[in-house]
């Protein structure tokens, strides 16, 4: 028996090509583990929820 909240979805590559940051227009990297999606430049990182990334600043965190 499979536990499906155990899966962890995959983003699709060639949208993370086309993607970037709302705030600096940079590109982004995508941290599958915390399904994330992360600019540097900005030091936030986006979440990605049920496979969809959120790309709104107010959803992002801050990161160190």
């Amino acid at each position: 028996m499979t536990d499906n909240n155990s899966i962890t979805p995959t983003l699709n590559p060639k949208l993370l090509e086309i993607l970037v940051c709302p705030l600096t227009k940079d590109t982004l990297i995508y941290d599958k583990a915390a399904q994330e999606l992360i600019s540097e430049k900005a030091r936030i990182a986006y979440p990605i929820r049920d496979g969809i990334p959120i790309m709104l600043i107010e959803e992002a965190r801050e990161i160190a």
